[in-house]
């Protein structure tokens, strides 16, 4: 039994930064309707920009959150501007697929070339602080990687929510062809929204850094992770891709805390089929199109 609470505690304490991670690409998603295979490679260059603050500046890593998360906005921007953008013009939207990889591998390559293939990791003083509380292990960088994660994702629904551009956001997904008579300059849009997936990729990309070790390959088993969230909860669904990555993250902790580590890292592909069976859609495949 108290392998088991542990593995609760620390799968929901993972599962913020995972959550902050997904509703990026789910929010992308449910703008431009495209799958965006970078979004790994973007958390993971986030990583790196929170590795270079700290071990050239000694700018701790959550508070280059703002620095990074400003940088990858104005990328994600850019990459929409210059790749996808002309894919719809041209009506070749199909085609964003094998463009989105084709960013994740050249995000790879600068990585590699500005950092090298070799492990990094962001060892700051506190990365092995820990309570224990009623005899269970609760690591500080850990507890405040899920506060943090919470706390962006609030401000991003409260963007959604409570903003002219959150509301232009909406409708866009709900949608389009109405949203454009109203006056919504969709192109516009998505670009913000492909800037602000990116933005949330650096914020968890800033806090994985300081979990996990990571390289400039990182980024493939990462989207292997993202895309099973955010299909999970159900494609273009916020909720959705939190409760998806609570629901693989509790699933995939519990496995390893009471059963193998190794058997942890299929756990959550288990999961995805399983739902999957009952619900093709998603957890909130139906509802989530109208309510991101």
């Amino acid at each position: 039994m108290h392998a088991l609470i542990q593995g609760l505690i620390l799968g929901i304490l993972t599962a913020g930064v995972y959550a902050l991670m997904a509703s990026g690409q789910t929010l992308i998603f449910g703008i431009m309707k495209v799958v965006n295979l970078a979004q790994g490679a973007m958390v993971i260059l986030g990583a790196y920009l929170a590795y270079q603050l700290f071990t050239s500046w000694g700018i701790d890593p959550f508070l280059a959150i703002p620095i990074t998360t400003g940088v990858m906005f104005f990328l994600g921007v850019a990459i929409e501007l210059l790749f996808l953008r002309p894919l719809r013009r041209d009506e070749k939207s199909e085609l964003s697929l094998l463009v989105t990889f084709a960013v994740a591998l050249l995000l790879e390559g600068i990585m590699s070339v500005t950092w090298s293939t070799t492990v990094r990791s962001i060892n700051t003083t506190y990365a092995n602080s820990s309570w224990t509380v009623f005899g269970y292990q609760i690591t500080l960088v850990r507890l405040w990687a899920f506060l943090l994660s919470l706390l962006a994702l609030g401000l991003l629904f409260l963007l959604l929510n409570r903003t002219r551009l959150g509301r232009a956001v909406r409708a866009s997904v709900q949608n389009p062809e109405s949203a454009r008579l109203l006056g919504v300059e969709a192109e516009r849009v998505s670009a913000i929204g492909f800037g602000l997936g990116s933005a949330t990729a650096a914020a968890a990309g800033s806090i994985y850094g300081l979990l996990y070790p990571f390289n400039s390959g990182s980024h493939y088993d990462l989207i292997s992770r993202l895309l099973s969230i955010v299909i999970l909860g159900g494609l273009g669904s916020i909720g959705g891709a939190v409760a998806g990555a609570l629901i693989v993250s509790v699933s995939s902790a519990v496995v390893a805390s009471t059963v193998s580590p190794i058997w942890s890292e299929m756990t959550f592909f288990v999961v995805l089929l399983l739902v999957l069976l009952v619900r093709p859609q998603g957890l909130f495949g139906t509802a989530a199109r109208g309510s991101i």
